[in-house]
């Protein structure tokens, strides 16, 4: 891959400056014409920004070729890494998103915008819309979270058919969502990923991690702390924006959506529900709201689930 090249036949390749809830964040703009439809992404973590971010340039050329790609690494994330302690809220970041829309539109006032949102970035797409029904053109979610996560019956029963040691079960099945604490929420988090198939289905191909790592080193954008600052960053000491995602539902803001919703499932993710995700969109009676489950896929982004969304923005560009 020519990263040079690459970048040398976008018609828009440029690092911006916002201010984003008060703080000066850095956002990449990067697409190979300026009348192609907007793709604002919002990540997952909270405070993990991947498959997209800042450091991205000329790194998914099938998605800059078709559409105009925001990346935002969110507050307290790479290339814009600040320290979130426990003042911050959910609907904290949900104004960051608002005032980023706010600015894109200033830049191109006549492009179409969609939003690609994954897992943490969900619950920001969803509350993006309940405060503003029409506040982009359309929404694609991928594990998509509506409730009950990581303390709920689906993810005790899954481990329960797993190897997993009799006292870590047992420590797990005590945790509430009253009583969890952050190495709670660790302890499930590191058993799904080492005894299930929630975040990454063991016969789904794996993304290209090394070559988007080796991009992300060689970014012209991104330093050393920015790379360091997608896993290690400030959202390590937080509570607050946990203790909302824990106990938040957003069944009914996502059955009354106005704009089309799409959400991307994969089949084994058990993180974000995906049975849950499809009972409540066979059940709601709600056109915009649509869901389609890719095979061979867990809450993680893979090879499948990076297709899937390509043919879906691009069959969303031909209906905007």
């Amino acid at each position: 891959m020519n990263n040079k090249k690459i970048r040398s036949n976008n018609k828009i390749s440029e690092l911006c400056s916002f201010s984003l809830g008060g703080f000066q964040q850095k956002v990449l703009i990067e697409g190979k014409s300026k009348d192609n439809p907007i793709v604002i992404t919002l990540h997952g973590g909270p405070g993990t920004p991947i498959p997209f971010s800042v450091g991205c340039r000329g790194l998914f050329p099938v998605f800059t070729d078709e559409f105009i790609m925001v990346y935002w690494d969110q507050l307290g994330c790479g290339i814009n890494n600040h320290v979130i302690n426990d003042s911050f809220s959910i609907d904290s970041f949900v104004k960051m998103t608002e005032e980023l829309i706010a600015n894109i539109k200033v830049k191109f006032p006549n492009n179409k915008i969609m939003i690609f949102s994954t897992s943490w970035g969900s619950i920001l797409s969803a509350k993006l819309l309940e405060k503003n029904p029409y506040a982009v053109d359309c929404v694609i979610a991928c594990g998509q979270i509506i409730k009950n996560v990581f303390i709920c019956d689906e993810v005790r029963d899954t481990l329960v058919q797993t190897s997993i040691p009799v006292k870590k079960l047992e420590r797990i099945k005590n945790v509430t969502v009253d009583n969890f604490k952050g190495k709670d929420l660790q302890l499930i988090s590191s058993a799904l990923r080492k005894y299930t198939n929630a975040y990454q289905n063991k016969i789904g191909k794996k993304a290209p991690m090394g070559t988007i790592i080796k991009g992300l080193l060689a970014s012209p954008d991104y330093k050393m702390k920015d790379f360091k600052a997608i896993m290690v960053n400030g959202y390590r000491k937080n509570t607050s924006l946990w203790k909302e995602i824990i106990h938040i539902n957003l069944a009914d803001q996502l059955k009354s959506v106005r704009i089309p919703y799409i959400i991307l499932q994969g089949d084994t993710d058990i993180v974000a529900s995906t049975k849950s995700v499809e009972e409540l969109v066979n059940s709601c009676n709600n056109a915009n709201l649509d869901c389609k489950v890719v095979a061979n896929t867990g809450h993680m982004p893979g090879v499948e689930m990076m297709d899937t969304l390509l043919a879906v923005l691009k069959k969303c560009k031909q209906q905007l």
